[in-house]
């Protein structure tokens, strides 16, 4: 493996040689005795660490320089840890230098022993925060193993999802994916139709829980003009737009069960009608099915055909939710703030450790569109170059747990369970009802006793 990459950032001769000497066994060094010959010697030998003397010329005796190539560094990669070096009488500098995102900062004279502690803890992390092999950080590692650009992870549960992902796409069967709300499961089915010999043709999404049962079997089979009221012209539907690709077909737990019928005699015979139409129309259409809920609980309650899971289920791919996913949720949030850094027009942003530890222990109950929704806001909020965790609406790992009655711990456990339940299934009061076991006018009054509105996880 490659040794980690350091810049030593010293304006006194001594110092850099004896610094360069003592850390070239661990250490791919470069050195640069000001600020403009580090500026070019960081965009040439790219740094996982800096070591930065903040008095630089032409002011040795001042931090002006030093804390603007620390703003430059951070700014040309947020992820270089800098280790700031400066005197016993300019320590306030200094920890105005963490503030701006210095990973740690070292008081003069120089100790090689405790910096090199210092410097393997930094470049530990480092490794950990964003990797380094051959000059590619983990992150793009993460998105280049998946071969897909949009799903980004690199942990062990991620790695075998996208080898399934390859084995699915060579083979022209019917798949479904589930997971729960905000794991990213049309990405999944977006990534198998990209991979398979239809990406050339459509790919037609539907969200089956998301249209009225009125007009749900007329998006998916079409309708001839006059089968209804308001049918002034006949129009195609999504099975029949998707013809040669696929059909995405996200919450199928929805269909109604004469919904279901037609879908199961549609896989069986690869044809449809339209409704208020006779003529049999041959389709050619992979269909992808995915839900937020346990489809064998619904055979079990009667509210999903078991014919139609097995007709789909040729292969099942479960997403795991972020919480189960290790260091993937910060491989995906750098991945956000860069991503949408750059949508936003906003200068690069780096978390602090505070809001990396943050992002690390929050549960996520969004998953990983409630952490791309957090990133975003902390891009608008975040007042600096860095990111602290009230930017991100998280609580700090460092704070204090406060001291709560038992009550109010059972109500709190009571609501963030009628939430979940909620969110899982899109605001379905009878299903979120059965999911936690109560009635539905408990869960009336439980919505009710917490101010929770249905509606709005309709939309989610």
């Amino acid at each position: 493996m490659d040794k980690p990459r350091l810049l030593i950032v010293e304006d006194e001769e001594a110092t850099r040689a004896q610094l360069h000497w003592a850390l070239s066994g661990e250490y791919e060094t470069a050195a640069a005795e000001d600020r403009e010959s580090a500026l070019k010697l960081l965009m040439t030998a790219r740094p996982h660490v800096v070591t930065l003397d903040l008095g630089l010329p032409p002011q040795p005796t001042g931090s002006g320089n030093g804390l603007r190539l620390l703003e430059e560094i951070l700014e040309f990669d947020p992820l270089t840890r800098v280790i700031v070096i400066t005197g016993n009488d300019d320590q306030s500098s200094a920890v105005k230098a963490v503030d701006m995102g210095a990973f740690d900062y070292y008081l003069k004279p120089v100790d090689i022993g405790e910096l090199k502690v210092i410097l393997r803890r930094a470049s530990h992390l480092r490794k950990i925060d964003g990797g380094f092999v051959g000059g590619t950080t983990e992150s793009d590692r993460g998105v280049q193993e998946s071969r897909y650009p949009e799903i980004v992870g690199s942990s062990r549960q991620m790695l075998s999802i996208f080898s399934t992902i390859d084995r699915a796409a060579r083979n022209d069967v019917t798949v479904v994916v589930t997971g729960e709300s905000g794991t990213g499961k049309e990405l999944v089915a977006s990534a198998i139709h990209t991979k398979s010999t239809r990406a050339g043709a459509p790919f037609v999404p539907i969200n089956c829980g998301a249209i009225p049962d009125t007009l749900i079997e007329s998006e998916l089979f079409g309708h001839e003009k006059g089968a209804f009221t308001g049918a002034h012209v006949q129009r195609k539907g999504r099975l029949e737009l998707a013809d040669g690709g696929t059909v995405f077909l996200d919450e199928i737990s929805e269909l109604s069960p004469a919904l279901q019928v037609k879908l199961l005699r549609f896989l069986q015979e690869r044809e449809i009608e339209r409704v208020g139409g006779r003529e049999r129309i041959p389709l050619d259409v992979r269909v992808i099915a995915a839900s937020n809920s346990d489809l064998k609980r619904s055979i079990g309650d009667g509210s999903f055909r078991e014919d139609l899971y097995y007709r789909l289920a040729v292969v099942v791919i479960p997403i795991p939710p972020l919480r189960e996913r290790g260091e993937d949720t910060m491989l995906l949030a750098r991945y956000f703030l860069e991503q949408l850094s750059r949508e936003m027009g906003r200068k690069p942003r780096r978390f602090s450790q505070a809001a990396e530890g943050a992002i690390r222990t929050y549960a996520w109950p969004g998953n990983v569109r409630e952490l791309e929704n957090k990133v975003k806001r902390a891009i608008i909020m975040a007042r600096g170059r860095v990111i602290a965790p009230s930017d991100l609406d998280l609580p700090s790992p460092s704070e204090e747990p406060q001291v709560v009655s038992l009550r109010e711990a059972r109500e709190e456990v009571e609501r963030r369970t009628v939430l979940a339940a909620l969110e899982r299934t899109r605001g379905n009061i009878s299903r979120a009802a059965t999911e936690i076991g109560v009635s539905r006018p408990t869960l009336h009054a439980l919505i009710a006793k917490y101010n929770l509105q249905p509606a709005e996880f309709q939309q989610r």
